[in-house]
């Protein structure tokens, strides 16, 4: 199986037209650029590199299935190089989303909330672009016929917090749960996320993988831009976890921040595929019939409480009719009118934590459902797509509170507050290995599982099936090769 390579390189993509499409109508550049949101849905790509490195997925070769010349084995195992397609594929499509804001910037027919956006979306690629590849090419609008000047880690991250201070007070406050859209709460997000990294992002490239110093001024500011989200009164947790991912979330769930709004039966969905999400880890034999690819580790799932409500649960509509639940799927497998599955080969369907990344047969690994499919459309489903979510901001602000007093009570009611919402018994004393599981069992296989291990020191650290700790400067990955050939600002990552 593969996933959907973007745009070959930088310069076929649409960094150089900034200057030529003052004529185009910015709001259909907006759209555009919104759109392109829809590459963080694939398996592959973006998504990959923030998952398949970290302790929770992994993409075991399974006969001729799965191999992909090891694309998804050197994720895991941090083999990876500047010629890899996933690392080519996410710098290529972060730079073009980056790009097409640009576009709308680069238009005097477009209006300050247009641009406001546009400069929303622009941080938020930047922000990917700096968590993963450490430096960012940066146009100047001033001068769009020059090549895209490197920022540094540094520099990248302050850019991202002057761009979205600057724009905050232009953005519209959210109506509620769902947006689609740039607003003042989705900005604070950002704001917090960037702030929380900042000890990562202004590290010595020579020391990337830390030991890091997080600023008290920083963690301030986590808190500060998240209690503009809590006091805004428009989010709260939800009372069931996996409404989150409903097919019916833009109804279900109140803590959705930041999504791709998808409208059920929708052909294209502006590019934003969330049946990947079921389709990337169930069997064949299973509804819906997916690839048998992905996995957690056997580790990562025995970090659960199995009291948690976000281990698993039966979904009305979905489970009684198809037999298929949400969260973690181990052992005997079940069809319609609990009927045992079997596999290709007749035996029964039993996942195992157990699996050999290498040469794994079609029933080992624990699989994950979190986007929940629609029975009635599981091709074109009505799940709005989460980036940024409520019990993130939760998390994070109890994260800041810890890494200043280390004693706080403070972040200790706000994750038992959390953990007894998702039905789990509060814990008695908080270290960083409890706030990292913390974020794991909430926000697994969101896309924030690699960053969230660096900024805690563990990402280097030897799992199921990567036996050895990774060297220090796979924080980073590489800027493909073609890239530095094609823009001399830019220069290759340390270690590569």
């Amino acid at each position: 199986m593969t996933g959907t390579i973007g745009c070959s390189n930088l310069d076929d993509a649409v960094l150089d037209r900034v200057s030529e499409v003052s004529s185009v109508q910015p709001d259909l550049q907006l759209k555009s650029a919104y759109q392109t949101l829809g590459t963080f849905t694939d398996q592959a790509a973006i998504y990959a590199l923030t998952e398949h490195p970290s302790d929770e997925m992994q993409g075991p070769t399974r006969g001729a299935d799965w191999d992909d010349n090891g694309r998804w084995r050197n994720l895991h195992t941090h083999t990876w190089t500047n010629q890899s397609d996933d690392v080519l594929a996410a710098w290529n499509n972060l730079n073009r989303g980056h790009a097409l804001a640009n576009e709308v910037l680069g238009n005097s027919k477009a209006t300050a909330k247009q641009k406001a956006e546009a400069k929303f979306i622009r941080a938020f690629y930047m922000y990917y672009t700096t968590d993963l590849f450490g430096q960012v090419a940066f146009r100047d609008l001033a001068n769009p016929g020059a090549l895209p000047k490197a920022l540094s880690r540094k520099e990248a991250a302050a850019q991202i917090i002057a761009d979205l201070k600057e724009v905050s007070s232009l953005l519209d406050n959210a109506t509620g749960s769902n947006s689609g859209l740039a607003t003042k709460e989705a900005a604070a997000f950002l704001l917090a996320k960037t702030y929380l990294n900042n000890g990562v992002f202004t590290q010595d490239p020579n020391a990337a993988a830390g030991p890091f110093t997080f600023a008290a001024a920083d963690m301030d500011a986590v808190v500060s831009n998240a209690d503009v989200i809590i006091n805004s009164g428009k989010f709260s947790l939800s009372s069931n976890y996996f409404d989150n991912f409903h097919y019916d979330n833009t109804s279900k769930s109140k803590e959705l921040i930041f999504v791709i709004p998808n409208e059920k039966g929708a052909s294209n969905n502006n590019g934003s595929s969330p049946r990947n999400r079921y389709y990337m880890t169930t069997h064949y034999n299973q509804t819906p019939s997916g690839w048998n690819g992905f996995t957690t580790l056997a580790d990562f799932y025995n970090s659960f409480d199995k009291a948690d409500s976000r281990v698993g649960a039966s979904i009305p509509g979905v489970t009684d009719v198809k037999g298929l639940r949400a969260g973690f799927l181990i052992g005997q497998q079940y069809g319609a009118g609990g009927v045992a599955l079997t596999d290709r080969t007749g035996k029964p369907l039993v996942f195992t934590s157990a699996i050999d990344i290498k040469n794994a047969n079609e029933t080992e690994g624990v699989r994950v459902i979190k986007y929940i499919p629609d029975l009635s459309d599981i091709d074109s489903p009505g799940n709005d797509y989460v980036f940024f979510r409520y019990a993130d901001v939760l998390l994070m602000k109890a994260e800041a509170l810890y890494r200043k007093d280390k004693t706080s009570a403070a972040a200790l009611t706000i994750i038992n507050n959390l953990r007894v919402a998702r039905g789990t018994k509060a814990l008695t004393a908080l270290t960083d290995a409890d706030i990292l599981a913390e974020r794991g069992r909430e926000m697994y296989w969101e896309g924030w599982r690699r960053n969230d291990q660096i900024r805690f020191g563990t990402f280097s650290a030897p799992v199921q099936n990567r036996t050895a700790a990774s060297p220090a400067y796979r924080v980073v990955f590489p800027i493909p090769q073609r890239e530095l050939e094609i823009n001399p600002n830019l220069k290759q990552n340390v270690g590569y």
